[in-house]
């Protein structure tokens, strides 16, 4: 029972920085106009701000949640140190999460013809501060 009221407390914290995660989100794909969806959630799956109309946002968190356990099994397994990143390529367009501290990932949704550079520059930016944003809400819970 305590641990349940601890992660609502936990959880009730995290939502209290969706402003903010919100507004780096924007100000992400107003700096990458190829991008066609932004998502910050938990690790486990939380929707903690979305900026997308084109997919569900839970659907999205909990499917980056269950591709983040494998990958970070993976770069463990392989001796590739911690999760930083992972990037989809479909026909459509590319799917890239990254590490955003220790309890969050950034999930963006881009087009076929975006700079995979650029891509990577701004996201691992913005996924720094929300990452500080989100551990700090944490930390203080």
């Amino acid at each position: 029972m305590r641990r349940a009221l601890r992660c609502r407390a936990e959880r009730k914290k995290l939502m209290a920085t969706q402003p903010e995660v919100l507004d780096e989100l924007r100000q992400l794909r107003a700096r990458v106009p190829q991008l066609t969806g932004a998502l910050a959630a938990s690790v486990d799956g939380l929707v903690l701000a979305q900026d997308t109309t084109t997919v569900e946002p839970e659907g999205i968190a909990a499917l980056t949640a269950a591709a983040l356990g494998v990958s970070v099994r993976l770069a463990d397994a392989t001796g590739q140190g911690a999760f930083r990143e992972l990037l989809v390529r479909g026909d459509h367009g590319y799917v890239a999460t990254y590490a955003a501290g220790t309890s969050a990932v950034l999930t963006l949704l881009a087009e076929p013809r975006i700079n995979v550079g650029r891509l990577h520059l701004e996201a691992r930016r913005a996924s720094v501060r929300i990452g500080a944003l989100v551990d700090s809400s944490r930390e203080n819970a």
